[in-house]
This record gives structure tokens, C-alpha cells and sequence, in this order.
């Protein structure tokens, strides 16, 4: 898979900004990818949620079978919310995956809208939906929508790499993180990204 378009030129920017970062882009290969699939994206993040990654792992992988390797709105609106949640998710969780399904195909949630829509605009359009949140719905203009300047503030994976990295104590005071936020603007989703790699082998992917 091909990176962003801002890919390369964003690596370059931030590695005249920031001496930690510069470090980071060196010794981390690879790029950021896509699977162009929203809803996909969406169940992967609900999943996700204030879980570890281990664990999101292993309960969607059982989500991925009851679907029949097909996480389709189709398919997942003619699951039972309890054959879902069966998979090892909430029963909050399970009901929003069912909602997101039959709001997908009633068209009350239209992911092509998001397009024409600004970082704040998409974020609050997606948070809308059941169980999805400022962080989900970042998550998904990072990974589905490939949008270059998101910053995940309230993402721990990212607290724990700024802690680490900047040799702040966990958690890093919030002045700190905004300082980074505004010297890595407008490319802060790569920031982002080296700064998971730092701490956690495989690339994330929702």
C-alpha cells in the first residue's frame, strides 16, 4: 500500500522541528495505511475502546468469524446483539456496533458526508453515533480518511510514548502535549503515528 500523499514531505518537516522525532522517523520504517473502509474502521475502534490491544485482538478476531471473514452493515445487522456480544464485547459495545450497521443502511450515517467536512466538523458528525467518542472518531480521519493534522490527546498509547520519549513522568502535563501539538501542526498525525511505533512493534491499524 501506497502511503498518505503528505507522507513523505510531512517526514521531512517534522524532523527539522523536533531532534526526538527526527530520531524516531530513522528508526522506524514503514508508513501509515488505510483500508478505505469506514465501518470496518468503526467496529475495529469500538472494539478497541479502553481495552488493551492484545485483548481488541483477540475479541475481534472471534467478531471477524461470527461475520464469516465479512464485517459488512449487511450481515452484521442480521446478528443478535448477544451473538455479538458472545465475542467478548459489552453489551454497550454490541449494541453500537448493531446501531452503526442499521444506521448505515438506513443511510442515517452517511461516511461519504465526511469528506467535505473539517477535522472538528467530522469528529462531532461521527461522534453522533452510539458508543463512538472524540477518540474513535479520531481513529477513524487518521486510519480511513488518511487526515494529516489529528492529535489524539486523550489516546494513552500516545501519552505513553510522549512520556517516554520526552522524559516527562506518565502522564505528561497537558502544557507539555499542547506544546508538541502546535509545533507538530499540520502534520500531527504522523508525529502520532512514529510516536505508537516507539513503543509497540506493529504498526496500528482501525
Amino acid at each position: 500500500m501506497k502511503p498518505p500523499s503528505y507522507w513523505h514531505k510531512g517526514k521531512k518537516y517534522l524532523a527539522k522541528r523536533d531532534k526526538v522525532m527526527a530520531r524516531l522517523i530513522k528508526s522506524h520504517k514503514g508508513h501509515l495505511t488505510t483500508r478505505n473502509d469506514v465501518f470496518f474502521s468503526l467496529c475495529k475502534s469500538i472494539i478497541g475502546q479502553q481495552i488493551s490491544v492484545a485483548a481488541a485482538s483477540s475479541i475481534f478476531l472471534r467478531f471477524n468469524k461470527v461475520c464469516k471473514k465479512k464485517i459488512k452493515p449487511s450481515i452484521v445487522s442480521k446478528l443478535s446483539t448477544n451473538k455479538i456480544k458472545a465475542c467478548g464485547l459489552s453489551k454497550q459495545k454490541a449494541k453500537g456496533i448493531k446501531c452503526l450497521a442499521n444506521d448505515i443502511l438506513s443511510k442515517k450515517f452517511d461516511p461519504k458526508k465526511i469528506k467535505k467536512m473539517h477535522d472538528e466538523e467530522a469528529i462531532e458528525y461521527l461522534s453522533q453515533l452510539k458508543q463512538i467518542g472524540r477518540w474513535s472518531a479520531e481513529m477513524i480521519l487518521m486510519f480511513t480518511f488518511n487526515r494529516p493534522n489529528i492529535w489524539p490527546i486523550l489516546d494513552l498509547g500516545l501519552q505513553k510514548a510522549i512520556s517516554k520519549n520526552y522524559k516527562k513522568k506518565y502522564l505528561a502535563p497537558r502544557s507539555f502535549v499542547e506544546k508538541l501539538h502546535k509545533k507538530f501542526s499540520p502534520m500531527c498525525t504522523i508525529a502520532v503515528w512514529y510516536l505508537w511505533r516507539s513503543i509497540d512493534n506493529d504498526p496500528i491499524q482501525y
